[in-house]
C-alpha cells in the first residue's frame, strides 16, 4: 500500500506523507450520499468537486477535474458527508456552483500530469531571475503546473505589497502558458522545505498538518510557559503550532485550581499565589508577592480547604498537612532497574556465580576422599592418636612447672 501511495503521489502533485481525515462513516448506511468530493493537489492545495456522473470514488483515486481553463489531476482525500461537514468549517455553501470532476484519470492524463511537473523546478529557477532582475522584493518559492500543462501557479512570499504585474507579462510571453500568482506565508514554506523540530521529530507542517491555524501568545500564557521567542518560535519564524495541541486540556485543568488572587492565611502569615503546575494540580505559594519566599508547594485540594477555613474565620498552622501519613511521599521503587548502570554486570556475576557452584558441587570433597580411601585410613588414625598422647603430655608438664617444684633439684643442698 505504502509503495502504491507513492506512486500516485508521484504521478499528480499531492503533498507526499500527509494525513487526511480517516472516513470514519465509511460502512454507515446513506453515508455516501453527498455527491461532492475533496481533491487535494501540490502544496496542501484542495478544492470541492461536484460528482455529476455518479463516479465510484473512493479515497486515494487520481482523477481529472475541470480547471481554468483545461483540466487538472489530483487525489481525492475525502467523500461522503465528511465533505458537507468540511465545507461548512471553510465557509462554502453548498449550493454555490463548483467545478466538475470529469473522470478517473487515465494513464494519457497522468503521463501528462508527469511532464508537466517535470518542467517546475527550471521554472522556478528562471522565474526568480526574472523577479531579481525587475528589482521586485519578493521570493518565489514554488512553481505547480496544471495537470494539462497550459496553467502554472508561482508561489511566492513578501513582505510588503508587490506590483508584479509586469512580471506577470514576462512570465506569460517567456513559458507561453496562463499565469497565477499565490502568496504564501512562513508556515506554508517551512511547510514546504521541512526539517527537524527542537523535539528532534519531522515538523508538523511537513509531515501531516494540511490547514494551519493562527497561534496566539494567549496559548503560552495558559500552559504557563516562558515568554521567550526564541524557545516560542519555531524554524519558521512564527509561533510553534503545537502550542494549540494542548491549549484545552490546560484550559480544563486550571478550572480545577484556586484563583490566583486568593491569599491563604495561617498562623505564621500570609502566602500569596505564585506559581501553578497546572497538570500536576500543585500550587506553589510565596510569603512575598513580588518574589519567592518561603516557597510551600500544597495540593489543590488542600488549598481549596484552607480558602473555606479562612472564610470562616480560621487560621490554619501550616499549609502543609500535620498528619504524617498524608505528608509522606511514596518512595520510588525501580523494579526493573531500568535506571541502574550495572544492571547488566549483576546479572552476569550473578550467573558466574551460580555456575561456580555448580561445578563445585560436582566435585567430591577432599576430606571424603581421604576417608574413603582404604590405604590411608589407618594412616590417619595412627596420626591422629599420636597428636592426641602429644597435646596430653605437653599439658601435663605445663601443670607442673606452675604447681610442683623438680624432684631432681628438690633434695640436694646448696653448694
Amino acid at each position: 500500500m505504502e509503495t502504491e501511495n507513492k506512486q500516485k503521489c508521484s504521478s499528480c502533485q499531492c503533498p507526499r506523507g500527509k494525513l487526511f481525515a480517516t472516513n470514519w462513516l465509511d460502512g454507515i448506511s446513506s453515508g455516501n450520499d453527498f455527491d461532492v468530493v475533496e481533491v487535494v493537489f501540490k502544496n496542501t492545495r484542495t478544492g470541492f468537486y461536484t460528482n455529476p456522473n455518479r463516479l465510484d470514488l473512493k479515497i486515494g483515486d487520481m482523477v481529472a477535474v475541470e480547471g481554468a481553463p483545461g483540466h487538472d489531476v489530483g487525489r481525492v482525500s475525502m467523500i461522503g458527508r465528511l465533505v458537507r461537514l468540511q465545507m461548512k468549517k471553510a465557509n462554502i455553501n453548498s449550493d454555490s456552483e463548483l467545478k466538475k470532476v470529469f473522470r478517473i484519470a487515465t494513464q494519457n492524463d497522468l503521463e501528462k500530469a508527469a511532464e508537466a511537473a517535470a518542467r517546475e523546478e527550471d521554472t522556478m529557477i528562471r522565474s526568480r531571475k526574472i523577479a531579481e532582475e525587475l528589482g521586485l522584493n519578493m521570493k518565489i518559492g514554488d512553481v505547480e503546473y496544471q495537470g494539462d500543462g497550459g496553467k502554472a501557479i508561482f508561489y511566492y512570499i513578501a513582505d510588503e505589497r508587490v506590483d508584479f504585474r509586469k512580471l506577470i507579462r514576462i512570465l506569460a510571453d517567456t513559458f507561453k502558458v496562463r499565469i497565477e500568482m499565490k502568496q504564501i506565508g512562513a508556515r506554508q514554506e517551512a511547510g514546504r522545505i521541512g526539517g527537524i523540530g527542537p523535539c528532534g521529530r519531522p515538523l508538523c507542517c511537513s509531515s501531516w498538518m494540511t490547514h494551519f491555524v493562527s497561534v496566539g501568545t494567549g496559548a503560552a500564557r495558559v500552559q504557563d510557559l516562558s515568554m521567550n521567542p526564541q524557545k516560542l518560535a519555531g524554524q519558521c519564524a512564527k509561533l510553534k503550532c503545537c502550542l494549540n495541541f494542548e491549549i484545552d486540556s490546560y484550559s480544563e485543568a486550571q478550572k480545577k485550581l484556586p484563583p490566583k488572587d486568593v491569599a491563604l492565611e495561617t498562623k505564621d502569615g500570609t502566602y500569596y499565589y505564585f506559581k501553578p503546575d497546572i497538570l500536576a494540580r500543585k500550587i506553589t505559594y510565596s510569603t512575598d508577592k513580588s518574589i519567592p519566599a518561603n516557597l510551600v508547594t500544597i495540593d489543590a485540594a488542600r488549598a481549596f480547604e484552607i480558602i473555606a477555613l479562612n472564610k470562616q474565620g480560621i487560621k490554619v498552622d501550616a499549609l502543609e498537612e500535620t498528619d504524617g501519613k498524608k505528608n509522606e511521599k511514596p518512595a520510588y521503587v525501580d523494579l526493573v532497574e531500568q535506571e541502574s548502570l550495572t544492571r547488566f554486570d549483576n546479572s552476569k556475576r550473578r550467573k558466574r556465580k551460580r555456575n561456580n557452584n555448580n561445578q563445585d558441587s560436582d566435585k567430591p570433597d577432599k576430606k571424603e576422599k581421604a576417608v574413603n580411601n582404604p590405604k590411608t585410613e589407618g594412616k590417619n588414625d595412627s596420626k591422629n592418636g599420636n597428636d592426641r598422647n602429644r597435646n596430653n603430655r605437653n599439658r601435663n608438664n605445663r601443670g607442673n612447672r606452675k604447681g610442683k617444684p623438680n624432684q631432681e633439684t628438690s633434695g640436694k643442698p646448696k653448694e
